[in-house]
Parts: C-alpha cells; structure tokens; sequence
C-alpha cells in the first residue's frame, strides 16, 4: 500500500461482527481503518486526481446500477496467504469492477496483477501456512450458525488513505432498476 491512495468498496457492515476480532489481528487495512467490505477496484486514482467531474462521473455511473442482495458464506483462501469469505452471487460485484475499470481504463484491478477478478471479502492476510491453518480453523468454528451472512450491496464507498489512514470520501447509491 502507497501512503496515498484510493479504493472503490462496497462496505458489508453486516459481517463486521463476525470477522473483525479476525481482521484486527490479520489484516493490516483493518488496522488502518478499512472496515469490512469488497473491493471494487483498488487502486483507484490517486486521490488528488479525484476532482468534482470524477465524483459527479462515479455518482451518475453507479445510480444507474441497481442494488443487488448477496450472501457470504464460502470459507475460501487465495494461494498467497489470503483467508476471505466469497460474495455469492459474485457477478454483480465483478460487473461494477468491470464498469468501472472500463470508463478508467488506467486502472486496472490490483494494478493488473491477477489476471482473474475474485470478488471476496477478506478476513486474514497471513504468509505463514501453517498460521493460516489455525487462523482458518478457527474463523470455521467461530463461523458456526452465523454463515451465511446476508447483505443488499446499497451503494458504493470511495475511501481514501492519507498519513496511513483511510476513510470514507464519498458514497455513491445504487438506484438503478
């Protein structure tokens, strides 16, 4: 992560209860303020360049989108070291990414650095396997009558980081129909 930056996220406050003792520990954007969400597109553009013309584009571009229901419930890792809980369905969420790398093209998801989009919703960032083992054993038990969770993607968060920090900038609905 740069010291500035931005990310389009669909906030998920719905599983926060569940996964935050987890992210606190295991997630570094937790600790720098990133509630529990999907990323849409990270990174985004550089903050500074994130006039009034970009918010008024985003804002037109995602009221056009409708809200979508989804739920999470599939434990599943990434081969480096990522524990997340998969969004299903899963396409609305990689439509918008699409949409939105479409219309800026210059930023690609993850800078281009996986060739597939997996929309997911992170839980631990851990490169140590066997720790991962645990930490996933664990997250199954404490998971245990409270998947699948369930959630309605309402609109769209722009955050930003600066000084280490990041926060919400703006919010853009979904009112599409």
């Amino acid at each position: 992560m740069s010291s500035i930056e931005s990310a389009l996220v669909v906030l998920v406050p719905e599983a926060e209860v569940l996964v935050k003792p987890f992210r606190d520990r295991y997630d570094p954007w937790a600790a720098a303020g990133v509630p529990a969400h999907i990323t849409l597109l990270y990174p985004f553009k550089h903050p500074d360049k994130v006039d009034q013309t970009v918010l008024d584009d985003l804002s037109r571009r995602f009221h056009d989108c409708a809200p979508f229901r989804f739920s999470l419930a599939p434990i599943r890792r990434f081969p480096d070291a990522v524990l997340y809980l998969a969004p299903e369905p899963d396409d609305p969420f990689r439509q918008l990414t699409l949409a939105i790398w479409d219309r800026y093209p210059e930023t690609p998801p993850y800078s281009g650095k996986w060739p597939d989009i997996v929309p997911h919703l992170s839980v631990a960032w851990v490169k140590d396997e066997q720790l991962l083992d645990r930490i996933a054993d664990d997250f199954a038990q404490a998971s245990q009558g409270r998947l699948p969770i369930r959630a309605t993607a309402a609109d769209v968060a722009l955050m930003e980081k600066r000084s280490g920090h990041w926060l919400i900038r703006a919010r853009f609905g979904l009112a599409g129909a």
